[in-house]
């Protein structure tokens, strides 16, 4: 059970000498307890960014024990070492927007980790471009928001729409945007304005096998792995930086329906894992790739 002198500090910068030694040394000095402390330096590799990462869960004192008091006691560090630095309260329960169409596996999943206690997340509202799941949403105790795309794919139609999506992720203080199973792709300025804070699943067949019914495609070329991928929402459509993925062995035993439950208990559990270590704030963004500190 967290406390409300609790907070977790996340940074990234370009790694060099002193950091870890400055930040420890700071949160000493002013008389916090570091409970766990996490650090990366993405340094060798062909591919490497040259950043360090660090997340530092920590007890402050009751004179210090609010974000912006600690916000302003760790400003000269973040300006010596060029940091992009955020502390949080870890009592404060982020605001999540749940969005769906009209398969609600991963929906039904995230809802009952939410009331029973597993995923410590407010969750304001529900979307969806279909009314299917409201009778869902109802019976937790949530509002839904059908906000149907009357025009198809009609790109001012969807703006229209996303417009609407927008005017609520402000209007409920929205912090995270999942998009659990919802089968509309977005605008590039939709996923500009939510760079960083959205996660979308999906199966790992692509881009072998796209379009309708991936699994039945994959029972017909006899595959033996299939997975899920859960990643940050960006322009480009599903290559976004990943955050968690899986796998499930099956065979051809299976129906292409017994390939599709198995698909959709592996999406389940993966956006399910991104989602807690977001909201954690365990997942820094690394370009094109994540630290995740678990």
């Amino acid at each position: 059970m967290s406390r409300p002198d609790e907070f977790i500090l996340t940074l990234a910068c370009r790694d060099t000498k002193g950091i870890v030694h400055n930040v420890s040394g700071l949160l000493y000095q002013a008389g916090c307890n570091i409970l766990d402390s996490q650090q990366f330096g993405d340094v060798s590799g062909e591919d490497a960014t040259g950043l360090f990462f660090m997340r530092v869960h920590f007890e402050a004192p009751a004179q210090l024990a609010d974000v912006a008091t600690l916000e302003r006691l760790f400003a000269h560090v973040r300006e010596q070492f060029g940091m992009d630095a955020r502390i949080d309260a870890v009592d404060r329960k982020p605001r999540v927007l749940l969005m769906v169409s009209q398969h609600g596996h991963c929906l039904n999943d995230l809802l009952f980790r939410w009331k029973s206690g597993q995923l410590p997340v407010d969750i304001p509202a529900i979307v969806s471009n279909h009314s299917t799941f409201e009778s869902l949403a109802a019976s937790y105790g949530l509002p839904f928001h059908h906000l149907p795309l009357v025009g198809g794919s009609d790109p001012a139609t969807k703006r229209a729409q996303e417009q609407r999506i927008e005017a609520l992720i402000e209007a409920e203080q929205v912090d995270l945007v999942v998009l659990a199973r919802y089968m509309q792709i977005l605008s590039p300025e939709f996923c500009e304005r939510l760079r960083g804070r959205a996660i979308n699943i999906h199966h790992s067949f692509l881009p072998s096998f796209k379009g309708a019914k991936p699994y039945f495609q994959a029972h017909a070329r006899g595959v033996k792995l299939i997975g899920a991928t859960a990643h940050y929402v960006t322009p480009d459509l599903d290559e976004g930086p990943i955050i968690e993925q899986d796998v499930a062995r099956v065979d051809h035993s299976l129906s292409a329906e017994d390939l599709t439950a198995v698909g959709r208990d592996v999406e389940c559990v993966v956006l399910a894992r991104a989602v807690r270590w977001h909201v954690e704030r365990r997942v820094l963004i690394n370009g094109y790739k994540t630290v995740v500190f678990r």
